[in-house]
Formats: structure tokens, C-alpha cells, sequence
């Protein structure tokens, strides 16, 4: 009887375990706004343009690989010198491994485009890469792990006027858009 009852306990026990599980999601949902889709199509990251349910043409961000999986991302319009701009913005992270060294880089790149005229208005990226390495102590045996933080690019930030900051650790520059020219020159002071 013991057994029985241990046994019905162990059951739903586990049954319960696993009940609870969330079921992983491998493909992530890339963005839509307003008539723009992000998609991965044909070795290529892109934006895709429909027109009454109809696609229409694409700008293609860049060509990828099989083993390209964006995280992040995200799709946005906004307006800057009155003209509707959108911002496309994703991350991208890698990891170069050997025996004593271990590189995790973080990317995160915006880009505005201007649907319009189907042109790319504006680029930025920033790489933060932390390392870690061991290394050797005056020819001895012994060793010690290193980390290190290394940062290239700017940090991106969009104002809610439509113009842009870049800044990172020593500068830090503003931007607004030239309708004419249909791209972001330096703020005037």
C-alpha cells in the first residue's frame, strides 16, 4: 500500500513538473509599422514596403547568414524637420571562444530610413565587447583571469524633436535632419 501511494505522489509530482514548463519560442517576431515589415528573406535583413496588401519593394539592411537572429528589434516612426522617418534598431551578440581567451561582443545598430524616396537617412552602431583572458604570471605556472571592456562607436539617442545625440566616453554630437539634402548634418549652436 506504501508503494502504491508513493508511487501516485511521484506521478503527479512529476506530471505537475512538467506541466509547468514553457514551451521555447525559436523563431523571434521581427517588427511591423504602419505598411513596413522586417524580414528575413533570401539572405538578406530587410525592410519590406507593402502598398494595399500588396509587397511592393524592399530596402535591404544588409546580407546575412542562416545563423542570423537579431534580438531587440524594433521599428519606429517619428517625425523630424517635418518629414516621417523611421528607425529600425536591432542587437547583435557574439562570442569568439579559443583556450585562453573569451570575446562576448554586444552590437547594437539604428538606422533611419525615409520610405519616401527609399533611402537610408542615417547609420550608427555600438560595439561593447567583454573579455575575458587568462594569462600567465612571469613564466610560472601560475595564471590569473583578466576581464576587459572594450567600446567602439556611439551610443544612440533620439529625441523626441526628431533630432539626434552620438555620444560616447570623450564626445558627444547632435544632429538634426536637412530635408533637402535628406539626411542628419551637425546641429548648429
Amino acid at each position: 500500500m506504501k508503494k502504491v501511494i508513493l508511487f501516485v505522489c511521484v506521478a503527479v509530482l512529476s506530471v505537475n513538473g512538467f506541466s509547468q514548463k514553457k514551451k521555447s519560442t525559436t523563431a523571434s517576431a521581427l517588427p511591423k509599422v504602419d505598411n513596413l515589415q522586417v524580414e528575413i528573406k533570401k539572405g538578406n535583413f530587410q525592410v519590406t514596403i507593402s502598398e494595399k496588401g500588396k509587397t511592393d519593394d524592399a530596402l535591404v539592411v544588409k546580407a546575412v547568414d542562416a545563423s542570423f537572429a537579431p534580438t531587440n528589434c524594433k521599428l519606429s516612426s517619428f517625425t523630424a524637420s517635418g518629414v516621417k522617418l523611421y528607425l529600425l534598431s536591432w542587437t547583435e551578440l557574439s562570442q569568439i571562444k579559443s583556450v585562453k581567451k573569451t570575446e562576448d561582443r554586444t552590437t547594437i545598430y539604428s538606422v533611419i530610413y525615409e520610405i519616401t524616396s527609399k533611402k537610408q537617412v542615417y547609420s550608427n552602431y555600438q560595439l561593447t565587447n567583454h573579455i575575458t583572458e587568462i594569462v600567465s604570471l612571469g613564466g610560472t605556472a601560475a595564471t590569473e583571469t583578466q576581464e576587459k571592456m572594450r567600446r567602439e562607436g556611439f551610443e544612440f539617442v533620439l529625441n523626441p524633436d526628431g533630432s539626434i545625440i552620438q555620444k560616447n566616453k570623450t564626445q558627444q554630437s547632435a544632429f538634426v535632419y536637412d530635408k533637402d539634402k535628406m539626411v542628419f548634418v551637425p546641429k548648429k549652436k
